[in-house]
């Protein structure tokens, strides 16, 4: 038998235990999903941040922001799964610094049916039942709202109070796109706001 044909053979044999080292590693990832809500203060996205890297996890996404003195957020941490039992232990004693953490399990597959994302956009004179309203809209066609940011502010000339939203939903494949966009705009009419609807895929 050739000699390099041997060496060859020699060499694979050695490296698939390191192989399935590896992939053993890749299945005990263990990620979950975490919300914290804490007064705010300077150095506290540092102490989180402290906290999961400490423990071996690594900071995946996140959503957070400031509202009414309060600091609030989202994460999806990723952790193996090893590490997983003392990573949650240490999140968990932030408590005694004021800081509220609510962790569940990560569910990255989506149970809704999405043909098109479009990004919507509102802006108009701030009243009452303004988000209640589109909402209503998406809920009755199965539209899942993935992602919405409000805020109010004051109009550059005359001060109004403006309201403002943007939202990033998910069309479902029976959802007549045409009709939805219709609807939106007749709300958009009886609450005197504009209403932008735009494809993002």
């Amino acid at each position: 038998m050739p000699r390099a044909f041997l060496l060859l053979m020699s060499r694979l044999v050695v490296s698939l235990p390191e192989v399935a080292i590896f992939a053993d590693s890749i299945a005990m990832q263990s990620p979950f999903v975490m919300t914290i809500i804490s007064p705010d203060r300077p150095g506290l996205v540092d102490e989180i941040a402290a906290v999961i890297s400490e423990n071996g996890g690594n900071w995946l996404e996140s959503r957070m922001c400031h509202l009414g003195g309060q600091f609030a957020g989202i994460l999806r941490i990723d952790v193996d799964d090893a590490k997983r039992s003392a990573l949650q232990s240490s999140l968990s004693a932030l408590a005694s610094d004021d800081i509220e953490i609510v962790i569940h399990d990560d569910s990255s597959e989506s149970t809704s049916d999405c043909s098109e994302v479009v990004a919507v956009e509102i802006l108009g004179q701030d009243r009452p039942g303004i988000v209640r309203q589109i909402a209503n809209a998406f809920a009755k066609r199965n539209v899942n709202v993935e992602e919405l940011s409000t805020e109010c502010r004051s109009a550059p000339m005359s001060g109004e109070q403006l309201f403002q939203a943007k939202a990033r939903v998910c069309i479902p494949a029976d959802c007549d796109t045409d009709s939805l966009k219709q609807e939106l705009e007749m709300v958009a009419a009886d609450l005197l706001v504009d209403i932008s609807f735009e494809s993002v895929t």
